[in-house]
């Protein structure tokens, strides 16, 4: 059984930095791709950044230059840095994960295995 576990999201001021965290489990590392996406209150959801199985990682244009999305393979856990904060960036965000799909960042809201999410809160 997949399970993908955020934290580490809260509420910061615009030009703030936040660190998230994806633990991951059910599923030997580097064999899905892995991503994040996020969704504010009457948007679609947005894909923002992934990594292959091959370790490409790759960025949504609103995010390209300000977010950092790593791994850490000895705990299995799931990264995405987010420096110069933005109130536009206040949403709730997900980690996700999928075997079989595209690693695509317009893919990533769609992947099979997905976590309960971590609120990020910008105010300027």
């Amino acid at each position: 059984q997949v399970q993908l576990v955020e934290s580490g999201g809260g509420s910061v001021e615009s030009g703030g930095s936040l660190r998230l965290s994806c633990a991951a489990s059910g599923y030997t590392y580097g064999t899905y791709c892995v991503g994040w996406f996020r969704q504010a209150p009457g948007k679609e959801r947005e894909g923002i950044a992934c990594i292959s199985t091959r370790g490409t990682t790759t960025y949504a244009d609103s995010v390209k230059g300000r977010f950092t999305i790593s791994q850490d393979s000895a705990k299995n856990t799931l990264y995405l840095q987010m420096n110069s904060l933005k109130p536009e960036d206040t949403a709730m965000y997900y980690c996700a994960a999928d075997p079989w799909g595209p690693c695509r960042v317009n893919a990533i809201n769609s992947f099979y295995y997905r976590g309960q999410g971590t609120q990020v809160t910008v105010s300027s």
